[in-house]
């Protein structure tokens, strides 16, 4: 089946269609950062209101996403990804005319959870229906919106805010979201999902759901309560038990959401693992450079996300441009270790905290080189978990990628925080002054993303001993079953 209806054209435009989506969907993750002293300000906002304004999209988004993309291949791609596309508009629309703390944390879960609807059908569009040579260079593209939307995102924020209001960091997003709903019946076939008539694992849904859901609220605690306070240690013992509820469940289930034997496939296994990794440095990079350029080189907003633009611009380019050529070269297993090499680099960089640090030469280049890790890290992780999955089960190979990479990203959020946070008080404590205390804090934080991303290169170099299979060979199910 030819995508989006077989025309040059209309593939072009359907591919347009699908990352720019999930630009929007990368882009929420970081646009509302900035803009929180401003939303505080306007909608007075307790303490706890400001960490969950963020932490509700994280939750809803990350913690629905395996169960979204499962839900794609069942019941059908085009109609769960303008399902997701209404819903994440919707919510949008809400959360920039909410007028209280709670309509808007309400409004930032609704987002998050369109924006797991949306994210894994987008992809699960191009991982099926873009085959061989055409799929290096679709998920290229895809990479790009990724890489840029959460560089972008820190970068509009501030500048948004400051000239129109934070209300429009939301509004902003709405005509593309909505291009996406009206166009999608259009440009994407109607039998894009299975029309085979299947069970669906209702007890397996709630409980890798119920697990996501906790063991990320677990971590979202570490930072606000601390690592043995009974949000923190309660979320992870439910999640933990939700888990091992949902492995017993799977191995008797005639249709089973997540089939375990999948993860007998290095390329999955391995890919999960590389996922959780590479997404907590991954997503960290631009939290921690947008809180170093504003709270180390005491960077106003506006400046710090302007200083963030070159960020944008290196990963777009090195996803458009330098990507396919180096997939095409070596291999997404081979190119993910690179990346994930020179993301690793890059914090390492940042993480050398000079006395009288400046952009040019102390944080420039390293975002740079994060940059690159990122684009070049972030695309070939889905497609090496892509090569052990069933084409049929498309879905579940985006759901477990984008899962895998966001609760990463929470993970790495809330453990890199702790870590800045206690050689903070370190300093305090030394009588270091309180710039000098961040610098340091971050300069752990740094460090310890450069770890995550090195011990991720080091799946990625077994993954790359395992001969890994090519690009336009589809694992078969019987494949998977033995």
């Amino acid at each position: 089946m030819n995508p989006v209806g077989g025309s040059t054209l209309r593939r072009r435009v359907g591919l347009a269609v699908l990352v720019s989506a999930q630009f929007v969907v990368m882009l929420d993750t970081a646009v509302v950062n900035v803009a929180l002293p401003s939303i505080q300000h306007d909608l007075h906002l307790t303490q706890t209101g400001v960490a969950w304004v963020v932490n509700a999209y994280f939750l809803a988004f990350g913690g629905f996403l395996l169960l979204s993309g499962r839900a794609a291949d069942l019941f059908g791609r085009r109609r769960m990804f303008m399902a997701g596309a209404a819903l994440f508009t919707a919510a949008t629309l809400l959360a920039g005319i909410a007028p209280t703390e709670t309509v808007l944390v309400v409004a930032r879960a609704l987002q998050g959870l369109g924006a797991a609807v949306l994210s894994p059908s987008a992809l699960s569009v191009i991982l099926v229906e873009f085959p061989g040579a055409s799929r290096a260079k679709a998920m290229s593209a895809w990479g790009a919106a990724s890489a840029a939307g959460g560089a972008v995102g820190v970068s509009v924020g501030g500048l948004v805010t400051a000239s129109l209001g934070w209300q429009w960091v939301f509004f902003i997003t709405i005509p593309i979201t909505l291009l996406a709903l009206v166009s999608a019946r259009f440009l994407f076939s109607a039998d894009s999902g299975e029309r085979i008539r299947r069970t669906f694992d209702v007890f397996g849904a709630i409980t890798i759901t119920g697990a996501a859901l906790a063991l990320i609220y677990a971590t979202l605690s570490v930072v606000d309560r601390g690592w043995f306070s009974v949000e923190t240690i309660g979320g992870a013992l439910t999640g933990v038990a939700l888990l091992v509820a949902f492995v017993f469940i799977e191995r008797s289930a005639a249709d089973p959401i997540v089939p375990l034997a999948l993860f007998r496939q290095r390329s999955v296994s391995a890919g999960v693992i590389i996922g959780l990794l590479g997404g907590a440095a991954r997503v960290s990079t631009f939290l921690l450079s947008a809180l170093y350029l504003q709270q180390v080189l005491l960077l106003a907003p506006n400046a710090a996300g302007i200083a963030m633009l070159p960020t944008s611009v290196a990963g777009f380019v090195v996803s458009l441009l330098l990507l396919p050529r180096i997939l095409r070269a070596i291999g997404p297993e081979r190119t993910l270790m690179l990346g994930l090499l020179l993301l690793a680099a890059g914090h390492l960089w940042l993480a050398r905290n000079p006395a009288g640090p400046t952009y040019s030469l102390d944080v420039l280049p390293g975002l740079l080189v994060a940059a690159a890790g990122v684009a070049l890290s972030f695309t070939p992780s889905t497609m090496v978990i892509a090569s052990g999955v069933p084409a049929a089960q498309s879905g579940l190979a985006s759901g477990l990628a984008n899962a895998s990479s966001q609760v990463g990203g929470a993970i790495g959020i809330a453990a890199f925080s702790a870590v800045a946070a206690a050689r903070v008080q370190e300093q305090v404590s030394a009588g270091a002054t309180a710039s000098e205390s961040i610098a340091y804090g971050l300069q752990g934080s740094f460090a310890a993303a450069a770890i995550a991303a090195l011990v991720a290169a080091a799946f990625a170099f077994r993954v790359v001993r395992g001969r890994p299979r090519p690009l336009t060979t589809p694992v078969t199910e019987s494949a998977v079953r033995r």
